[in-house]
């Protein structure tokens, strides 16, 4: 095949489910800060003109932070934006630089996936107790599974994140 063929089969198929789930998690990150930044604004215009805050503003407040976070999440390692320190990098071997990038991709995938798998027992616990915020009685098993999610995707994301960047060392 040369460059100016169009690629066929699974490569394109992952390129473009990859753009689409890229695009769709980014929308969701800005309808959710468009929210939380609207929310602000109604809420203190309200506070201070008409002396009504929006009830549960707060804790609206907080569920879409952790939302966004959570959202956010797979994008960031699939970019590889995670904060990373190198502490290989001064050695010339490539073997050590190799081998420590695949302990990093490893930690990574795993601390991934016990967080997940943390979160699922979470979330589950609290659907089971019928667990809600307190003023607007939002069930917070909702989020927990919302973080679930998040962490078990980032960590397959973190799986092709380091095979590509293996191939890359190598």
């Amino acid at each position: 095949m040369t460059p100016s063929e169009p690629e066929t089969g699974a490569p394109r198929r992952t390129g473009r489910f990859r753009r689409g789930a890229t695009f769709l998690l980014g929308l969701a990150c800005l309808l959710v800060l468009a929210a939380m930044i609207g929310l602000t604004c109604v809420d203190v215009v309200a506070r201070y003109l008409f002396n009504s805050p929006v009830n549960g503003a707060y804790e609206l407040t907080q569920l879409l932070l952790a939302s966004l976070i959570f959202l956010a999440l797979p994008l960031t390692t699939a970019a590889g934006e995670h904060i990373e320190v190198e502490l290989l990098d001064g050695l010339k071997s490539r073997v050590f630089k190799y081998l420590g990038a695949v302990c990093a991709g490893f930690a990574t995938i795993g601390v991934f996936l016990i967080i997940a798998v943390e979160l699922f027992e979470h979330a589950e616990k609290l659907q089971r107790r019928g667990q809600v915020t307190d003023s607007l009685e939002i069930p917070l098993y909702l989020i927990g599974w919302l973080g679930t999610a998040s962490f078990a995707i980032s960590a397959i994301v973190a799986v092709f994140w380091t095979l590509s960047r293996l191939r890359e060392k190598a």
